[in-house]
């Protein structure tokens, strides 16, 4: 497999949990454990589920260290700036290059104007490692 033939809609996971920004941090504690996820992506409301913002569970853990309430803090408390995101035809060595560059380990992966899946730091060494030694 060429370097470059592997890309970030074939690593991504597809089934991308979500919640809404209103949300408090415990339903998104409990999503993240429903789901096996170490991320959630905050998405629009409409249709296309735009994403929002990512919150991981670096950020719950951050809430639950500064003694806040996790029934009282709202997932929007926690995130403030628009997500990077990528298209699923993107090569996964400019999807790890733009994580790195962004200091973000979720990418959020958008097609046609929708989020389509969710593509992780994880992911993404896996697939620049097997393609370099395939």
């Amino acid at each position: 497999m060429a370097f470059d033939v592997l890309t970030a809609g074939e690593l991504m996971k597809p089934a991308t949990t979500t919640v809404e920004r209103d949300a408090h941090v415990a339903a998104a504690a409990y999503l993240m454990k429903r789901a096996g996820a170490s991320a959630l992506v905050v998405t629009t409301d409409d249709p296309a589920r735009l994403p929002l913002a990512i919150v991981t569970d670096a950020d719950i853990a951050q809430v639950v260290a500064d003694g806040l309430d996790v029934e009282r803090t709202r997932i929007v408390d926690l995130v403030q700036r628009t997500p990077v995101t990528a298209g699923p035809d993107t090569p996964i060595s400019e999807a790890a290059e733009l994580m790195l560059a962004s200091g973000v380990k979720h990418l959020p992966i958008v097609d046609d104007g929708r989020l389509v899946g969710l593509l992780d730091i994880t992911a993404a060494c896996q697939g620049l490692l097997s393609a370099r030694s395939g």
